[in-house]
Parts: structure tokens; C-alpha cells; sequence
């Protein structure tokens, strides 16, 4: 593409209007500073209708410049007073048009980043500094617009071409005709499937009982042909038919023998089946297919269609004759956004154009830029057909090794676990669970009391110090840390300071009439100020400030109760209040170690501790919050509900180590069940004549440390029995040991009456509980630094606890060595059935990237390891014929527990099924060196099952 250069003679001219790039109709001027002779772009004239030129020109928008001809290097200097030689400005100038004439159309970035490094140059004035930021950003902006506006007119055009290559159908007769080749004459073929639906809210609607489709694509490949040479069809639902076209399809969609591919397959499949009729002949979800082949795109665009088939990298696998038939031989072109081709920018009330993007309704895409929009919906199919082809080539590639041991490819490993597994998700997304909404609608309301009940708490206590804090908004982050901060230095920008005191407006709830007001405003101003020492924090925001989020009040509180009465002149010491106001006193300590860093900053003593609990009462107001919005609000809700009243929530394999993750709503992101308050849980409940099955392992995680490492110490601990994390106290202390030894206390005790003597657990608390904080944060890789933290001591006494949890375990730490000599050396680690983690950062890594690598390369084949156990024994669960033969169906799987429904009558024969195919989940083996351990309960809720 051409580009215009930019001279001192018509300077930001030429870039605010964007004029035409034809070496033709060049006039020509004289530079009067050198006596040479150029010629300069042809422009349109600009004034009204463009922005004011900024180059240092402080004048209004009708006296500037009329003629681009008038402005030569001595106006120019002319026009900035003379503050700077239009030598200088030729040379910085110069730089510019070097940036502009290096585009090639695709690097918009590469030069943004070099025009700022133009702007950035020491300029003598600063009439010349502000000049050249004009010039150099208004090539970066006009660069920007060309490309965007000449790419979006290419890319319109090469998709358009498409159109002749497309079949649509748009009638019952066409139907018949193509669902006859599909299911006979090509029924031996892949075939790529996508829908388009309206009237759905994705991020926050289940797809099933939601949407409507409008339109499909399927893409039989280059082999098939529907008429004149087109392998692709396009279905118009909307105006072709509606729910009887859609349903003449029903053989083809249902036929389990005719092999079908997606792209995210449970979107499609939810709703499709909203139309009366199930999907078979499931073959691949590409989506899964790119997370088993590179689980780290992350930072690559992630795996949508559009980022995938973007990335030559991941199509170079498929094959070109797509590209031959469909786009003239021109390469592959893959996924293109519904913004990028029918974004269209929002009007302002001026009828001018505003910054925002607005896409029109599907329907009206559909109707309005027809043509566009079947070869739009095409391409979906068309590209996921070809990604299919580049993932099965690579992931055949590929070896699989399973625990270390050779089986064969990773797409063997595709078609024996992924696929079968990606359905089960599916199937469980559709069956849903049942919630109790009359039973969440009271936990509500119990739930905002106490919510008020210590908004109240902090309130009050924060007006001792600062009077308008009463009325102050305690979830704003910005009052929160004008209250805690104010003052504070910025950690980023030294030049920068929050105010010590600032005034906020909030609503006016209590009708005050302020001063100089007739009447009681919908808003009043209140002032808010510092009221406290400096706190000492370590979490702050990206920007720079300090942050007020859930974790940094907790460390200003500490490990206190907000349930803490707070009076006015009461004397009193830590000593006492700790008997009766702290969760967990520390067993020997009983000074201040529980209190948080407010505890110092409002002065030790009486209002410390007031402080911490107020402050705890506001990360209580967090908490509660979360759990309404999270939970109780949305599972009462009908977007995440289909028309039977269950919860149908969306299960994704989209970690790193291979975990499920939970959306609408995450109920992986449930609390502990000794922290779940208001037993929500206790809302998922059997149907009527049902019960449920939960069924959890017992130190999943552990128990593959055992077994990866084959560490000798875990695997005898694991086989004796009894209290894991009790025995690994007694190996690592030897006070401990001696008291176990000499029968001054019990491991544990299996009888109903009292015990003999004390229980370790009892006796030795402190102990066990950093005992099991290591047993668990080893696994994860957690260091030294992180676990002194934790427990509040310096890194010293924490290396040297570990040490003493090593000093038995070798094995584990040998282990560990060579798992991040693994992620340093090849760049991945891999989990127990052979999936890999790559790194790929890991050669340039530095500080706490690399750190964050190493405790990932130790973490990944414990948490994916544990990932894949759950899987192998859904996939058993799920193939078990009794199981089936009985009614029971499996609804979810957090962490690494299963829920399943089924028959009241059959539920103690289901369970004892359910816990002999987890325990051997790999084909009803186990294959691990310890025996996996599970404790299953029926009950009729979720809660009474735990």
C-alpha cells in the first residue's frame, strides 16, 4: 500500500485528513530554509468538518489554515512563533515518515510503539515537544484508520466471493434433497457443523430452553457435492422454514454412524435439542482438541474459532484444497468476528459517529445483509472442519506416554478419554439439578440482615474517627481507601498522592437538607479522610494505589471475629479480649500475633483490637455479598434455569492443569463447608422419589504425590491408615513421635466412648495444623516465603519446618527437582495419562515469572494427575450398565467429588457401584502404588450428603 510522506510544509495537515495516496496532481513547493525544490501528497482542504490542528497552534478552528498550498517550512515556523528551527522539525519529522512508509498493513502496533519512541526524543521547546507528539500520533492514528478501513474492505470482498460456493437451502423440498446425500452418499465423510442463534444472552443464559436458531452451516468437505461443485450448505431457519426445516434435519443430526465436529459442541447441542430431538455421532470438539494440543494459549488469543484459525501456526496442518475450492487459492482464511465484518459505530444524538461499536440483531443480519451473512455463518463450519484437520495431524503427531509408559498418539488419547468425556459434560449440562428456591429465597433474607448487621458495625465504629464515614458507602473501593489511605503515595507514579481528605457523593437516604438547599437532595456530600497511621500493606492494584480488596483487609484485620462488641471508654487488654473475641487463638502466644496490620496503626491496645474486628466485619459485609451474588440471587434466577425449574450450569475442561471449571453459576467456587454459612448446598435437592449420591476422594492430590514420586514415607502413611496428616506431624517432630510412642497420646481413636488418653490432633494442634498446610502446599509448590507469611513467622523457622518435612520424604523433593528441570529443559511437564503442560515463556523467563513456572511445573502433575482420575472415573460411571439399567445419571463433579441422581429404592446398590469405579477408575483397575480412597452418602440434598 502507498503512503504519503509528511514535511514540514504541510506538517499534521496531511495526517488529520487522511488525504489520497496517489503520486498524482503533486504540487510542488519550495522549502525557503534549504532551496530545494518537493513535491508534497494531494490532500482534500481541510477546516470545519476536521479536528483542530494541533502543532503547537493555539488559534480557533475558522482562522486556520484554508489552502494546504499557503503552508510552507517558513509558515510553519511562522505559525509557532519561531520557538524552533524547521531544521530540527525536518529531522524528527523525517522519522516519522520512515514509520509510515515501514507499514506493511499488519504491524499497526510495531508502529505505534515507534512513533512514541519519536515523541519521547528530547526536544529544545516545548512548543517543539508538543509539535512532534501532534505529528508523530497523527500518523499512528491515520496509519491506524487506512488499515482498518482497507483491511475491513478486502476482508468483506474475499468473504462475499464465498458466496457462490455456498448451498443454501431454504425450503422443505431443498432440505429433503441435501438430508438424503448426508445420510446416504456422504454419510462416510466428517462433517463440520455450526448454528447462529438469536435471543440469547451467552454469558449469562443456559442454551438450554434459551434461543432460537436462525441459520446452521455444514461442511461436508471438498469430497462432497450439493449441487454445481458447493461441498458447504447453509440452512435458513429464520425465513426458510423455521422449526419443520430445522427438523427435517432430525435423521442426519441423530444418526450416531455419521461422524459431526464442532467447535464449543454444548452450545450447539443445547440448542439444537431445544427443538424436540437428540444429537448423536458426536466426533470432536475442535475447542478441547487445541487445549489437549497447547493448554497455554492464553496470551495467544485463547481458543476461540476466530484466535485458532488465525494462527498459522495451528492451521498449517490442514489441507490447502480448502483453500483451492472455496477461497481461489488464496490461502486459508479462518474465523472473522461478527464485529470486525458488521460492527458498526454507534450514532451520537448529533447524527455523527461516536467511539462505540455496535453489531446489529442476528436477524437482522440475516435480512439485511443476506449475502454477507450466509458466507459469514459458513466460514464458521468451513473453519472448523479445516482446524479439525490441522489439530488430528498434530495431535497424531504427537506421542502419549501413559505414567511414563509409551501407548501411542495424543489423538489416540483424544478418542479414548476427550471425546467420550467432552459428551458426558454434555449430558450432565442438559440433566441439570434440581435447587430448593423457596429455601434460597430465605437464606436471602437471613443473609442481607447480617449484611446490614455489620455494614452497620464497621460504620459506626469508622465515625468514631471520622463523622461522615456513617453514611459512607462501604462496598466503594475508592471511599474504602480514601478512609485507610488517604495521603498515601502512588507505587508506580512517586509524582502522584491520594488527597488526605476528599469529598463523595452518596445517595441520601436519610433526606438531609444541606446548607444553601430548600429540600433534601437525591444525593448528599460527605468527606472522607484518613483515620489512621499509615497502614502497612503489600497488595496493591495494577495502578499503583493500595488495594482494598477482600484479601488485603484481611491482612489488615487478621485471624479475628467481626462479632466484637465496640463501647467507648472500656478499659482493656489483648489478653482478655483474645478469651472471648478471637476464632483461633494461637496456642502459646496469646499477645497480638492474631491481630492484623491495623492492629499497630490505630496505637496497640483497646481501639487496635476494635479496629481489626471492625475491619473484620467489613470483609464479613464482602463475603456475605459474594455469596448473594454469586449464589443465592442467580440460582433462584431463570437464566440459568431450564423450563423444568433445574440449574443447568456450564462445564468447561478450560484450565491449565486440565480441572473443570464451572460458569452460570461457578459452583467450583463454592466455600468450604465449614465456611458455608447459610448451607447453600443444602438448595440442591433430589426430585421427588429420588436421592442424591455424593461421592468425594479422600487427599486425591496427596495420594498422586505418593505415587509419582514413590516416596516410601507418604506411600506406608497412606497404607497404614487412619490420620494422614496426624502421622505426618509425629515424622517430622520427635517430641511427637516420643508421645506417641510412650502412649501419652493417639494417632486416633476408632471407638464410640471417650479415648484413653489424648488425641494428637488435640494434644499437638499447632503442629498438625502446619503439618497439614505442608502436606498440601508442597504439593502446589509452595515456598518458604509464602508459608512464613502464612503461619506469621520469619523464613528462617519456616525453611526450617520444611526441612523437617523433607528429612523423611526425599523422594518428593528428588521429584520435584526433575519436574522443573523437565518445564527449564523441554518447556512442559506432564500429568499421569500423558497430557502435556507446555511453558513457553520459560526460555526468556526471569524472577518471579520463572518462579511462577517452577511451583506450576511441580503443581501440574499433581492437580492434572488428580484431574485425569476424576475423569477416568466419571467415564466409568458413566459406561457402568447397572447404573444405567437402575435410572441413575450423573449431574456434577467439583473438585474431586461426583453428584449423581437416581431411584430412593436402588441408592445404596448405586452407591456401592459409584465407590468401586472410583476406586478403580483406569477400566476397573487401580494402576496407582496406593489405594484410592472414597467416602460416598445419599441424602436428599447436597448438604446432608457431605
Amino acid at each position: 500500500m502507498m503512503r504519503e510522506r509528511i514535511t514540514s510544509s504541510y506538517s499534521a495537515t496531511n495526517c488529520i485528513s487522511g488525504g489520497n495516496l496517489s503520486s498524482k496532481s503533486k504540487p510542488p513547493y519550495i522549502n525557503s530554509s534549504r532551496g530545494e525544490k518537493k513535491e508534497v501528497g494531494n490532500w482534500r482542504e481541510y477546516k470545519n468538518h476536521l479536528p483542530q490542528l494541533s502543532v503547537g497552534i493555539n488559534q480557533s478552528r475558522n482562522n486556520e489554515v484554508t489552502s494546504v498550498h499557503k503552508v510552507d517550512g517558513t509558515n510553519v515556523s511562522s505559525h509557532i512563533n519561531g520557538q524552533f528551527s524547521s531544521k530540527i522539525m525536518e529531522a524528527k519529522l523525517e522519522k516519522a515518515n520512515k514509520l509510515r512508509d515501514s507499514v506493511n498493513g499488519t504491524e499497526t502496533k510495531v508502529v505505534t510503539v515507534k512513533a512514541k519512541g519519536v515523541i519521547q526524543e528530547r526536544a529544545t521547546t516545548k512548543m517543539e515537544t508538543n509539535a512532534i507528539q501532534s505529528v508523530a500520533m497523527d500518523v499512528v492514528n491515520v496509519t491506524k484508520t487506512k488499515i482498518v478501513s482497507d483491511e475491513l474492505i478486502t476482508l468483506r470482498e474475499r468473504l462475499g466471493a464465498m458466496y457462490d460456493k455456498v448451498h443454501i437451502v431454504d425450503n422443505l423440498s431443498a432440505a429433503k434433497e441435501v438430508v438424503n446425500k448426508l445420510t446416504s452418499q456422504y454419510r462416510h465423510l466428517v462433517h463440520a457443523c455450526d448454528t447462529e442463534v438469536a435471543n440469547i444472552d451467552v454469558k449469562q443464559q443456559t442454551p438450554v430452553d434459551h434461543g432460537e436458531v436462525t441459520c446452521f452451516s455444514i461442511y461436508s468437505g471438498p469430497e462432497a457435492d450439493f449441487g454445481n461443485g458447493k461441498s458447504c450448505i447453509w440452512v435458513d431457519v429464520l425465513d426458510g422454514g423455521g422449526k419443520n426445516l430445522l427438523v427435517e434435519f432430525a435423521p442426519f443430526f441423530q444418526d450416531p454412524s455419521i461422524k459431526k465436529v464442532w467447535h464449543n459442541y454444548s452450545f450447539d447441542n443445547h440448542v439444537i435439542e431445544n427443538y424436540g430431538f437428540k444429537l448423536s455421532g458426536f466426533h470432536a470438539d475442535t475447542m478441547h482438541m487445541a487445549r489437549l494440543w497447547d493448554s497455554s494459549r492464553r496470551s495467544l488469543g485463547g481458543y476461540s474459532l476466530e484466535a485458532l484459525t488465525g494462527d498459522s501456526c495451528v492451521m498449517r496442518d490442514a489441507r490447502r484444497i480448502h483453500a483451492e475450492r472455496l477461497f481461489h487459492g488464496e490461502g486459508l482464511f479462518g474465523k472473522i468476528s461478527m464485529k470486525t465484518i458488521f460492527g458498526r459505530k454507534k450514532l451520537k444524538k448529533d447524527g455523527t459517529e461516536g467511539k462505540v461499536t455496535v453489531i446489529p440483531s442476528v436477524e437482522e443480519l440475516q435480512k439485511t445483509e443476506r449475502e454477507l451473512w450466509i458466507c459469514y455463518s459458513a466460514l464458521d463450519s468451513i473453519s472448523t472442519l479445516m482446524l479439525y484437520e490441522s489439530l488430528k495431524n498434530k495431535l497424531s503427531k504427537r506421542i502419549w506416554t501413559f505414567d511414563g509408559v509409551r501407548k501411542g498418539s495424543m489423538y489416540e488419547f483424544y478418542e479414548i478419554y476427550w471425546r467420550p468425556f467432552g459428551e458426558i459434560l454434555v449430558q450432565m449440562e442438559t440433566e441439570g439439578v434440581l435447587v430448593d428456591r423457596a429455601y434460597l429465597a430465605e437464606i436471602e433474607k437471613v443473609a442481607k440482615a447480617e449484611q446490614l448487621v455489620a455494614v452497620n458495625r464497621f460504620r459506626n465504629w469508622a465515625a468514631k474517627y471520622c463523622a461522615d464515614a456513617k453514611h459512607m458507602n462501604v462496598g466503594s473501593d475508592t471511599q474504602l481507601r480514601q478512609l485507610f489511605f488517604g495521603g498515601t503515595q502512588n507505587r508506580r507514579n512517586l509524582d502522584e498522592n491520594l488527597p488526605y481528605e476528599k469529598e463523595f457523593k452518596v445517595p441520601n437516604i436519610d433526606n438531609v437538607i444541606e446548607e444553601g438547599k430548600k429540600a433534601a437532595t437525591k444525593f448528599r456530600k460527605i468527606q472522607l479522610h484518613r483515620i489512621c497511621d499509615p497502614l502497612d500493606t503489600e497488595i496493591y492494584t495494577a495502578s499503583g494505589w493500595p488495594s482494598v480488596s477482600g484479601d488485603a483487609l484481611k491482612a489488615l484485620a487478621g485471624k479475628v471475629s467481626a462479632d466484637f462488641d465496640i463501647f467507648d471508654g472500656v478499659d482493656g487488654n489483648a489478653e482478655e479480649v483474645l478469651e472471648t473475641s478471637v476464632d483461633e487463638a494461637p496456642c502459646q502466644n496469646t499477645e497480638v500475633s492474631v491481630y492484623g496490620s491495623a492492629y499497630h496503626a490505630f496505637g496497640g491496645g483497646q481501639k487496635g483490637i476494635e479496629a481489626c474486628h471492625a475491619i473484620a466485619a467489613l470483609c464479613e459485609v464482602c463475603s456475605i455479598d459474594s455469596l448473594i451474588s454469586n449464589f443465592i440471587l442467580p440460582l433462584q434466577g431463570d437464566d440459568i434455569s431450564g423450563e423444568n425449574g433445574r440449574i443447568h450450569c456450564s462445564l468447561n475442561i478450560n484450565t491449565e492443569t486440565g480441572r473443570l471449571s464451572a460458569r452460570r453459576p461457578n459452583l467450583q467456587n463454592q466455600p468450604a463447608l465449614e465456611k458455608d454459612r447459610y448451607k447453600i448446598r443444602q438448595a440442591f435437592v433430589a426430585a421427588q422419589g429420588n436421592s442424591l449420591i455424593v461421592a468425594d476422594y479422600g487427599q486425591l492430590e496427596l495420594r498422586i504425590l505418593a505415587h509419582l514420586a514413590n516416596c516410601k514415607s507418604m506411600l506406608g502413611a497412606f497404607k497404614a491408615g487412619g490420620d494422614f496428616h496426624s502421622r505426618t506431624a509425629m515424622n517430622m517432630y520427635p517430641h511427637i513421635r516420643e508421645a506417641v510412642e510412650k502412649g501419652h497420646v493417639l494417632l486416633e481413636w476408632q471407638g464410640e466412648d471417650k479415648p484413653p488418653v489424648p488425641l494428637l490432633k488435640d494434644a499437638f494442634g499447632s503442629e498438625r495444623r502446619k503439618a497439614k498446610m505442608l502436606n498440601f502446599s508442597i504439593a502446589y509448590g509452595k515456598t518458604t516465603i509464602g508459608l512464613s507469611r502464612d503461619w506469621k513467622v520469619s523464613v528462617k523457622e519456616a525453611k526450617e519446618t520444611v526441612e523437617r518435612w523433607y528429612s523423611d520424604r526425599k523422594e518428593v523433593s528428588d521429584w520435584q527437582e526433575q519436574r522443573r528441570f523437565e518445564a527449564r529443559e523441554f518447556g512442559r511437564v506432564h500429568t499421569l495419562l500423558g497430557r502435556a503442560r507446555w511453558f513457553p515463556s520459560v526460555k526468556n523467563a526471569t524472577g518471579s515469572v520463572k518462579g511462577h513456572i517452577e511451583r506450576a511445573a511441580i503443581n501440574t502433575p499433581v492437580q492434572g494427575s488428580a484431574a485425569d482420575v476424576a475423569m477416568c472415573a466419571m467415564i466409568e460411571i458413566s459406561k457402568n450398565a447397572r447404573l444405567k439399567e437402575l435410572g441413575w445419571k450423573l449431574l456434577l463433579q467439583v473438585h474431586d467429588e461426583v453428584i449423581l441422581e437416581g431411584p430412593e429404592e436402588s441408592e445404596k446398590e448405586a452407591m456401592a457401584i459409584v465407590v468401586n469405579c472410583m476406586s478403580h477408575p483406569f477400566n476397573g483397575k487401580n494402576i496407582l502404588r496406593v489405594d484410592l480412597s472414597v467416602d460416598a452418602k445419599c441424602a436428599k440434598n447436597w448438604y446432608s450428603a457431605k
